[in-house]
């Protein structure tokens, strides 16, 4: 990873007002910027399908059992690519599973960085979209994403298979989905209804904008969340999935967090000099660390009792407790496995209906990375 030297300005400054935030932002294109508040990474190429080894086949998942969620957008339906192209999910079920947990881990966190901005419309994969301004994947908070690679791949399969009628908003859904099943062994999986256009619009000015910090508060992650029509309870589920994946230590040790200073964190003492020490550089370097240190490349509801026990990375996560309502959820999705389970289910399928786009107001991509008029 790269050093950033400003990453904390430039968040601090995004936090103060919009405007000195876009001023920020169009300065960071001009220099390296500080990730999860993100590490810059060379510019993806295009896809294409000679670059992906075929992955392995699996059989479809067990028919899960009936998941009582909340209604999603009437434009979205189970499988909505029956006819069209009936093999469409199980071809982006055998590409996520040819993936390492790392990079599934980062499926899961595509698709949320996704349905924050814009809905879930793939604005995330564009690569170019206005000539006069960057796209979301270049802001700050995206800037240490992956998992680009997997889409790619599964859209290439299906363009070859069906031609160009699945969106890469149903693919990114779906490999989500997928993510969550083979993270959980093989044992959370649900039906994601699908129907989404892929967006037009992606600007870089509005990921600090709508993405929550690793530094917000309990009430600045309920606001933020509720912006997006998810309840606190929703949003407390959702960072369940902190239970997979890792992080750059400058996103929770920095000038905003400072996570590791034992004068002013909560955090377990002994978490804190592990953490020191993963995080020591001689070089500069943006060390990254696992953000359950319990089952690390698992989908289960550890996150919840590495909160009560004050074994977190983030801030926001610490946060969690110094409400009411929060922190009671939070002992109860700690408390039940299945519960937490079911929950987290039914909130990535209202995840996946956040201001979707149809034909009047989106298109089928032929290439995640680029709209169809290039």
């Amino acid at each position: 990873p790269s050093k950033q030297p400003e990453g904390a300005k430039l968040v601090t400054m995004a936090k103060l007002a919009a405007a000195l935030a876009v001023l920020a932002l169009l300065g960071c294109m001009a220099r390296e910027c500080q990730a999860d508040y993100g590490h810059p990474s060379p510019p993806p190429t295009p896809c294409s399908p000679g670059h992906h080894s075929t992955p392995p086949s699996t059989a479809s998942p067990p028919s899960p059992a009936p998941v009582p969620s909340p209604p999603a957008s009437a434009e979205l339906v189970v499988g909505y690519y029956q006819k069209t192209c009936h093999r469409a999910e199980d071809i982006v079920r055998e590409t996520v599973r040819g993936a390492n947990a790392g990079i599934m881990a980062g499926l899961v966190r595509l698709f949320f960085h996704d349905c924050f901005i814009r809905g879930c419309d793939a604005s995330v994969l564009l690569d170019l979209a206005d000539p006069s301004s960057a796209t979301e994947k270049f802001g700050p908070p995206n800037l240490s994403l992956r998992g680009f690679e997997v889409i790619d791949a599964a859209k290439a399969r299906i363009e070859k298979e069906c031609g160009n009628v699945v969106s890469c908003a149903d693919v990114l859904a779906f490999a989500g989905r997928d993510a969550t099943f083979f993270l959980s062994n093989k044992k959370v999986y649900f039906d994601m209804p699908a129907g989404r256009y892929d967006g037009l619009v992606s600007l870089i000015n509005e990921t600090l904008i709508h993405l929550p910090p690793p530094f917000a508060t309990v009430e600045q992650l309920k606001a933020n969340f509720a912006s997006k029509g998810l309840s606190a309870d929703e949003m407390v589920t959702l960072s369940g999935a902190h239970t997979i994946g890792a992080s750059h230590c400058s996103s929770f040790d920095d000038d905003l967090s400072d996570r590791l200073n034992a004068s002013t964190s909560d955090m377990d003492p002994k978490l804190m000099a592990s953490l020191e020490k993963q995080c020591k550089s001689d070089t500069g370097s943006d060390n990254k660390v696992v953000q359950d240190i319990k089952t690390p490349n698992k989908l289960d509801n550890k996150y919840y009792k590495n909160v009560l026990s004050h074994e977190v990375l983030f801030a926001s996560d610490a946060a969690l407790l110094t409400a009411d309502d929060t922190s009671a959820a939070v002992r109860a999705n700690a408390e039940d496995n299945n519960v937490w389970e079911e929950k987290f289910k039914a909130a990535m399928v209202r995840m996946g209906a956040i201001e979707v786009k149809t034909s009047a107001d989106g298109e089928i991509r032929r290439s995640c990375r680029v709209l169809n008029t290039y």
